[in-house]
């Protein structure tokens, strides 16, 4: 279904209500709390409210004129920076110090649920990304807000219910 206009969005609107109340939609795989990434789409509460309130108010369609621009396609740009791969069996222990600019899961099955965690040096753990109920359309590097400064001796462990690898991308 496509939301570029009013007159394609208005057919769906108690449905939008229902998705976005339960917080299946926007699609988003990581877990709320664990990891803060650049591009996060899911919304405050605030935001749910006020999209329940237009569907309940009989989804009116507002002034073109406070319209926002048109959104640009995002990419993944995948010929920046360099990454290591981590598989859920092995972890890995770090041989330098390194920025971590994003985590892209790989080799996932539909349904698992991946965990990539981080014990620091000094015992402190550090949990990176969790996400729940893999779905193919995640396929995608979630970059953080910020790089996370991971030191040399640190020990990533992944974890998932089935085989998988987790590629982490460093500045």
């Amino acid at each position: 279904m496509a939301f570029a206009s009013y007159e394609e969005t208005r057919p769906w609107a108690k449905a939008i209500r229902d998705e976005v109340a339960s917080r299946r939609m926007p699609p988003w795989g990581p877990v709320k709390g664990v990891g803060e990434f650049r591009d996060d789409p899911t919304l405050s509460q605030v935001e749910i409210d006020m999209i329940v309130n237009w569907v309940e108010g009989g989804a009116p369609k507002g002034d073109d004129i406070y319209l926002p621009p048109f959104p640009s396609p995002s990419h993944d740009s995948q010929s920046e920076g360099s990454e290591f791969t981590i598989d859920t069996a092995a972890g890995r222990t770090l041989d330098a110090d390194i920025d971590a600019a994003g985590i892209r899961p790989k080799r996932v099955a539909p349904g698992a649920s991946l965990d990539l965690t981080a014990v620091l040096p000094n015992g402190a753990v550090q949990r990176l990304i969790w996400i729940r109920g893999w779905r193919p359309e995640w396929q995608r590097t979630y970059y953080f807000r910020q790089p996370v400064r991971l030191p040399k001796g640190t020990r990533l462990i992944a974890h998932s219910g089935k085989p998988a690898e987790i590629a982490v991308r460093i500045n």
